[in-house]
């Protein structure tokens, strides 16, 4: 939950330019406990370390624009549920046709301008055209650390594809469980928490 006073600043891909950061990049849909875990880590370690916290998105998610797997959430409510875990900035990235084929070198150069002093992502994070970049690329250019596995009680991975499996097997409730849902009164007051700054001017810090 966001406690800190300030609003999330939301804006576009090429809007933000920071000396320095902590940065967490994902498609991050439905926001599950797993996200929730990596992004409430990044908070923290940037606020321990007296530097904004960054997280990068997508939008739609990569999958869902491949037509791979359904969306589980909406982008505003995506949005209102990163604001209540406190990030000072969300970047939303438009993956368009264009955006996917840009070359894993350009990726890098655009999260260079974050100046992150370390990049939390999943395992399995691909970015660049035909998911040519990798975690290992990824380290070779930054301080990199890697998300923990979440399991659930039944010992689960907490993923976005076994809330969809849940949800397509009509288990609401237990995919609604590991997305960490808080309901509308959660969604409304995540919503407060953002400040849209996607058509207004960039940010520098």
């Amino acid at each position: 939950m966001n406690f800190g006073g300030h609003k999330t600043r939301v804006l576009s891909d090429g809007q933000l330019s920071l000396h320095a950061s902590i940065v967490t990049i994902g498609a991050f849909d439905g926001v599950h406990r797993g996200h929730q875990r990596l992004i409430g880590d990044a908070v923290e370690e940037a606020r321990h370390a007296g530097l904004p916290s960054v997280v990068m998105t997508f939008d739609p998610p990569p999958k869902v624009f491949f037509g791979r797997a359904a969306r589980l959430s909406r982008l505003d409510d995506k949005l209102a549920r990163i604001a209540q875990l406190g990030p000072d900035y969300v970047v939303v990235a438009s993956f368009t046709r264009s955006y996917s084929a840009r070359s894993p070198e350009r990726f890098l150069a655009d999260i260079a301008r974050f100046g992150p002093r370390r990049i939390l992502v999943g395992a399995d994070f691909r970015f660049g055209a035909k998911q040519a970049g990798d975690v290992a690329l990824l380290a070779r250019h930054f301080d990199v650390r890697l998300a923990e596995t979440l399991h659930c009680r039944a010992g689960e991975v907490v993923s976005s594809s076994r809330i969809r499996a849940l949800r397509s097997e009509g288990r609401a409730t237990e995919a609604a469980q590991l997305q960490g849902c808080r309901g509308a009164a959660a969604l409304l007051a995540g919503r407060l928490q953002i400040q849209d700054m996607r058509y207004g001017e960039a940010s520098h810090d």
